[in-house]
């Protein structure tokens, strides 16, 4: 979509004035900050040069749209509706910061207010916001194609960057995803030539504009971001192209940064008066200025303005200021949203009821579940119709339920991660899956950033509701891409859940749960537990619990009892594990008969730390026994808390057991044998803490 903008067209005096004169409020609350340097200790930046822009895509906005500001964007906030003091309230992290609680920096904004578009949690991490935002633009398209929801006005989309955050592979994941759906979204970047102290010269080969060509079906437009009437006639053409024809539109809009690039890193510190003088005679509120006086505009009515502007400002910080601070007991809250799944219901063991593999207690509680719920959607790599899954995990569910509701991606484990920040703001529960373990690490950035921060930032605003399947584990000469365990890793995310059944009817209740919790949830699910083909594993395979079986996150269950007379004599020990472990453990209990109890813990996160506490105090030995390389592991992690709470009442030091610390899982079946911990690994253990 190419310009064909002429500057001469007509603007209400309306919307004129007050452009201009939220534009004076932005300057003079640069100006207020730079002159209280001691009391806005909390980094920040402002829109300084970008206000024209940012004004004139804000006045586009109705109530039914969505837009993700970068932290440069006060102004964009200013003329969505926020006021000063609100934003004020953040700059000074205060209690009542209405997006963050005094949580997030400056300009990081999260909002569901209602008459205004709506914000999901904003990060720092620049560029990491194209692909949650644009889970927005898919989640809204798959309202609109199965009807779901009915909008006064079709909703259009901004995601706002800066121009150098656009060189980041995942903005390139958002915009391939967007042209090859054809989502409405709008990518707002504005090119200020600078990223911190890094010029466009030594950062990238082209401008934004030039970059997107080679996304086929993303169109496109370049404009002058620092005159306020060009802006705002290109972004009024460019949100109506969205709003009427539901396509992605790049805006490349050339603006000049005039502040520091953080109060932190100060412009002094890398730019010479040269490059300033440059970009101050570009200044937005000066080029308006200049264009209204030859309107006609009075002069006098313009200094007045500034004048009332600053005046505002100074009484909004001085109010701001005595704003109370959080209170420190709050530091907790919203880690994660309550869930509804306290406990257990419905049959899990239904009379006349058939053995399954875990594999098809997946298939069948993802059927169930979007048979009643239409929000529900799947998708990844190779889960659609020609393989179902490359264990076979999703067959049958794209025939059933269509191509909309299950499909395939590209390989974009960022995108498949991310995406489901934006479908579950706008009321959708995506199930997505990363097709092993091993290929997490491309999305981790945004599982960490913006998935697991989501509902703590925003103060609650917007958990993350959503399921993410990993297949994990190793057997069988998977080799070292295909056989690695990630638990360690990802136990270390605050605000996730971790769930790792072992069998099909503990899968089955355990997704359930997944689905009705608000939180975002992984699932671990191990290869060779899937269809039970590792010897050993037959017990995988349970009965299928009814559809109305549901199991609450963090109750383990013992699976194997110890004697009674062997408690009593001292003579016993607890294993807690999980996984193909618990088999491990099964197979080696054999050789120590009426001594040698099992715990299962079925979900990581949270961890039955109550349940295992109880039993290694009965039994006065333990040990933990993980798949996972052993030194630094959360079960190594797990042990100290042990040690730790059940000091007094252990006999021996709890020994924890795992693989061999390698980097990974080697493919030859004699190498991974030697690496991974086993029944006769774990049988010798027992019998030298039992006999110690």
């Amino acid at each position: 979509m190419e310009s064909d903008f002429t500057t001469k067209k007509i603007i209400s005096k309306e919307i004129l004035l007050k452009a201009y004169t939220r534009m004076m409020q932005a300057k003079s609350m640069a100006d207020i900050y730079e002159e209280n340097r001691n009391i806005c200790k909390y980094v920040h930046s402002t829109s300084r040069g970008h206000e024209a822009i940012q004004l004139a895509t804000a006045y586009q906005l109705s109530k039914e749209d969505w837009v993700s500001p970068y932290y440069r964007d006060e102004s964009l906030l200013l003329g969505i509706g926020f006021t000063p003091y609100q934003l004020m309230l953040q700059l000074l992290a205060k209690a009542e910061d209405p997006f963050s609680g005094g949580r997030s920096y400056y300009s990081h904004p999260s909002s569901k207010l209602e008459g205004l578009p709506k914000i999901i949690h904003q990060s720092s991490a620049t560029g990491m916001q194209a692909i949650p935002t644009t889970g927005v633009a898919q989640g809204i398209k798959y309202i609109e194609d199965f009807k779901l929801q009915n909008f006064e006005k079709n909703p259009v989309v901004i995601c706002s960057l800066g121009d150098n955050s656009v060189t980041e592979g995942e903005v390139a994941e958002a915009f391939q995803f967007a042209a090859l759906h054809q989502l409405p979204i709008i990518f707002l970047v504005q090119d200020n030539e600078w990223g911190i102290s890094v010029t466009k010269e030594e950062a990238r080969t082209a401008d934004a504009y030039d970059y997107a060509a080679g996304f086929v079906g993303l169109n496109r437009m370049r404009i002058d971001g620092t005159d306020f009437v060009e802006s705002f006639i290109q972004m009024q053409k460019a949100v109506h192209f969205v709003r009427e024809e539901r396509k992605p539109l790049l805006v490349c809009a050339k603006t000049v940064l005039i502040g520091h690039h953080t109060s932190g890193v100060r412009r002094e510190f890398y730019r010479d008066e040269a490059d300033l003088a440059k970009h101050r005679a570009k200044d937005p509120g000066i080029i308006l200025k200049k264009y209204l006086l030859e309107e006609g505009f009075n002069e006098e009515t313009l200094s007045q303005i500034e004048i009332e502007a600053r005046k505002q400002i100074e009484e909004d910080f001085n109010k701001a200021i005595l704003a109370p601070d959080p209170k420190p007991e709050t530091v907790k809250e919203h880690v994660y949203a309550p869930t509804p799944i306290t406990e257990e219901k419905g049959t899990r063991i239904p009379e006349n009821g058939e053995k399954i593999p875990m594999v098809d207690a997946g298939i069948h509680a993802i059927q169930e579940l979007m048979h009643k719920h239409p929000e529900a959607l799947l998708y990844g790599q190779d889960v659609g119709g020609r393989i179902g899954g490359v264990f076979r995990e999703a067959v049958t569910l794209q025939q059933k339920f269509g191509n909309k509701r299950v499909f395939n991606t590209a390989i974009q484990e960022a995108y498949i991660i991310g995406s489901t920040v934006g479908m579950s703001a706008v009321g959708l529960k995506p199930i997505v899956e990363v097709q092993f373990a091993d290929y997490i690490y491309p999305g981790i950035n945004q599982l960490v950033t913006e998935v697991s921060k989501s509902c703590y930032l925003s103060n609650g605003k917007y958990p993350v509701s959503s399921i993410i399947r990993v297949p994990i584990g190793a057997y069988g000469g998977g080799g070292p891409y295909h056989s690695g365990s990630v638990e360690t890793m990802l136990a270390q995310i605050k605000g996730i859940k971790i769930a790792y059944p072992s069998n099909a009817a503990d899968f089955k209740g355990l997704f359930k749960a997944a689905f009705y919790d608000p939180n975002p949830v992984i699932f671990l699910e191990h290869k060779g537990l899937y269809w039970s083909k590792v010897p050993g594993t037959e017990d995988a395979k349970t009965v299928e619990p009814a559809e109305d079986y549901i199991l609450p996150f963090g109750k383990a269950n013992i699976i194997k009892f110890a004697n009674e007379e062997e408690i009593q004599k001292g003579r016993t020990l607890v294993v807690v594990t999980y996984g193909m472990g618990v088999y491990w453990a099964k197979e080696a209990a054999k050789n120590f008969e009426g001594r040698v109890e099992i715990i299962d813990l079925r979900t990581i996160k949270p961890i039955d730390e109550e349940l295992v506490f109880e039993r290694v105090k009965l039994h006065g030995k333990c040990i933990l026994l993980t798949e996972e390389a052993l030194n630094n592991s959360m079960m190594e992690a797990f042990g100290a808390r042990i040690s730790k709470n059940c000091f007094k009442y252990l006999d021996a030091a709890v020994e924890i057991m795992g693989s061999l610390d390698l980097p990974s899982v080697p493919i030859n079946l004699i190498l991974e044998k030697e690496m991974l911990p086993n029944a006769e690994k774990l049988s010798l253990k027992i019998n030298e803490l039992l006999n110690n």
